[in-house]
């Protein structure tokens, strides 16, 4: 009862400390099917096999790659296979959860009918294939829902409920917005439409009240200014103002309270998905608390045997220094015990990053002591730690930077890229002598990693180049490509030596992970429209190398769009007939520019910086150092919900143990609790 007891509290701390919220059954083996549901391998499987059947569509009529065995028959087959690993996966899953929750479960729901409507499709399909007939697979737009709704991808599961919950809130700024731009379409037919102006291809301008709704939406996007307003202007310069007041009401107001509404709605909506996670992650902490605790006197506490099992198995991978080390902050007055408040901080404490550092000598201070201390052997390293030594290799940097823009054929100019890469091999080197290697290659010195690599392959790419050009038949242009690449690549090493630059790309660096969100929320868009839109425009426009005299070329295979400013242009090779190009041509959307000739063409037929320290503590103590220290690398979480969430917590009082399950279940935006200003006017 003991080990089953600390295998549930274990799983319910590993939960509060990756913000889980899946409701489990507590018998011992359902227990273990939960450490197994959530185990690494289990869930890589489970992405790559979400993977494999996204990129079938590489394969699929109408193919990127076309498979060279089975045929047409070797995707149907991938996708069953990926099909059985889903119900699997979901079968497993329903065998922790209670079965109550796994019926309510929205998402459970989605996953099985997606599976049984996938399955009749290929069944349906492989019978019209059979027959000779040509069949639709209406089923691939539903892909992404296994992306979306697998237990693993909450964060995009969140993002798209924010979303979801922010458009009924936006519909009145729509429809006020969408009025104006049919009574300013209204206004231009009556103000144009009889005044027999002609457009630049000739033809009649602003008679058609459907194609100047059209035309004024796509204004507003700015992608036809000012040509949409020539015709006018020619004729009179006084029309100028209809379309400046216009894009002023409807792109720059418009826009500005549309975004506004969707920013404030999105973030009352994400704000209660975290005040969710906080009050889960609280009621998890306190439950494996109860399954632990014992009286110590007047209070309960968890035992420091316990405590330390507890910690072995939620974070088995962790070194038993960091173990003790946690078990000191959480017992700071040294009971052998860990109090409710500080225990409900372990989560937190586990998902701060802490590197254990073993100060060593340096090799050479070991077989070479008198010649390491030496006097000549100081000044060099105190040369090497000296910010004069950085400096003057940012201007050689800098310098060499002019020498890559400079003409490759001159041969000064090639020896010039000998000695600056002989100059780079000096300053790795001077920098392990200086610096204990094991502690400049740590894992977290990513900059010495990267510097070194850049280093190393170029010295064997220039060199292989060098002695390759010595064969007059052989042309190394692929090499050349390399090398020129690695030189650029050598400028990067900048970003590392000014402060300001680090700063900014550890920024970067740390909103990753919320990009990688909004970037599955693009890639489910992205593949649900390039799926519908090849079957839809597959075949409608067809591209044609840049030697073909075929007269087809000129007007993109489709005799519709003869003379249009879509073919004049080229953009033949803009089409949906593989989902490659799909993509493509969905990125050219988003960005906006031409988007209405894309759309014409298809309509037309139908802050932290300790991370990169020199791992040299000891480079910069004078005293030597022996034994065990510990640096804060990163915390595990650094988007803005975990900022947000972080504002939440630190505002619910230690003892309070918050709503009940339902409750927090069935929280709202507009419910006020706790009653605390702070966290509501967060930004």
């Amino acid at each position: 009862k003991i080990v089953s007891g600390l295998l549930q509290a274990a799983a319910y701390v590993y939960d509060a400390q990756y913000n889980r919220n899946i409701p489990f059954e507590t018998s011992p083996k359902a227990v273990r099917l939960y450490y197994l549901y959530n185990h690494w391998s289990m869930q890589a499987a489970t992405y790559f096999f979400i993977f494999v059947d996204l990129a079938l569509a590489l394969f699929e009529e109408p193919a990127v790659y076309l498979l060279p065995f089975l045929g047409k028959y070797a995707t149907s087959l991938v996708e069953v296979l990926c099909l059985l690993v889903f119900f699997g996966r979901l079968v497993h899953f329903a065998q922790v959860t209670p079965r109550s929750v796994f019926w309510k479960d929205t998402k459970n729901i989605c996953i099985m009918i997606s599976i049984l409507v996938t399955l009749i499709d290929l069944i349906v399909y492989g019978a019209l294939r059979i027959s000779a007939i040509r069949g639709i697979r209406w089923s691939r737009p539903l892909r992404p829902i296994f992306l979306i709704n697998f237990a693993e991808s909450r964060q995009i599961r969140r993002a798209f409920r924010s979303i979801r919950n922010t458009l009924p809130e936006i519909t009145y700024v729509f429809l006020l917005f969408m009025f104006s731009v049919l009574m300013f379409s209204l206004m231009a037919l009556k103000l144009f439409g009889d005044r027999n102006l002609k457009t630049v291809e000739g033809s009649p301008y602003f008679t058609n009240y459907l194609e100047i709704v059209f035309n004024m939406y796509v204004l507003v996007t700015t992608a036809n200014s000012p040509d949409v307003m020539m015709p006018a202007y020619d004729f009179s310069w006084w029309y100028c103002l209809f379309f400046i007041v216009y894009v002023i009401i409807n792109t720059y107001i418009f826009m500005s309270v549309f975004l506004a509404v969707v920013y404030n709605n999105y973030r009352k909506h994400l704000k209660n998905e975290i005040r969710k996670l906080a009050y889960m992650k609280r009621r998890k902490m306190i439950e494996a608390f109860n399954l632990l605790k014992v009286k110590e006197g007047a209070e309960f506490v968890v035992k420091e045997d316990q405590w330390k099992h507890l910690v072995k198995l939620v974070a088995p991978d962790i070194s038993t220094s960091h173990r003790e080390l946690l078990l000191r902050i959480s017992d700071e007055e040294q009971k052998g015990c860990v109090d409710k408040k500080s225990f409900v901080r372990l989560a937190d404490l586990l998902n701060i990053q802490v590197i254990t550092i073993k100060l060593h000598s340096h090799p050479l201070d070991i077989w070479f002591p008198h010649v390491y201390n030496s006097t000549p052997s100081l000044c060099i390293r105190s040369m090497v730690r000296h910010k004069g030594f950085v400096w003057m290799y940012d201007v050689i940097i800098l310098i060499n930077a002019v020498f890559i823009a400079l003409d490759e054929k001159n041969p000064y100019i090639s020896y010039a890229e000998w000695v600056f890469l002989c100059l780079y091999i000096v300053e790795i080197l001077l920098k392990l002598y200086t610096y204990e290697p094991r502690n400049f290659f740590a894992r977290n010195q990513f900059w010495n990693w990267f510097d070194t690599s850049i280093i190393i392959a170029a010295l064997i790419a220039t060199v292989l180049n060098t002695a390759l050009r010595s064969v007059t038949i052989y042309n190394s242009q692929q090499v050349l490509d390399i090398v020129f690449i690695l030189r650029v690549l050598r400028l990067i090493r900048i970003i590392d030596s000014i402060q300001r630059f680090r700063v900014i790309m550890n920024t970067l660096i740390n909103i990753m992970p919320t990009m990688l969100t909004f970037g599955g929320l693009v890639l489910v868009v992205y593949y649900i429209f390039s799926i519908v839109g090849m079957e839809i425009f597959q075949g409608k426009v067809k591209f044609f190398a840049g030697n073909t005299t075929t007269p087809h070329a000129l007007y993109c295979g489709n005799p519709a769009l003869k003379d249009s400013t879509f073919a004049r242009a080229k953009y033949c090779k803009n089409n949906f007939n593989n989902i490659a190009s799909s993509f493509i041509v969905l990125m050219e959307l988003t960005v906006v520019n031409q988007w209405d000739e894309l759309l014409n063409g298809k309509l037309l037929d139908n802050m932290e910086t300790s991370e990169n320290d020199l791992g040299g503590e000891e480079g910069t103590t004078k005293k030597k150092l022996k034994g065990l220290m510990f640096k804060i690398a990163s915390k595990r979480y650094r988007t803005v919900d975990a900022l947000l969430q972080r504002m939440f917590e630190a505002e619910i009082p230690p003892e309070e143990e918050g709503p009940s399950l339902d409750e927090i279940l069935n929280l709202s935006p507009n419910d006020a609790y706790p009653k605390n200003p702070v966290f509501d006017n967060a930004a």
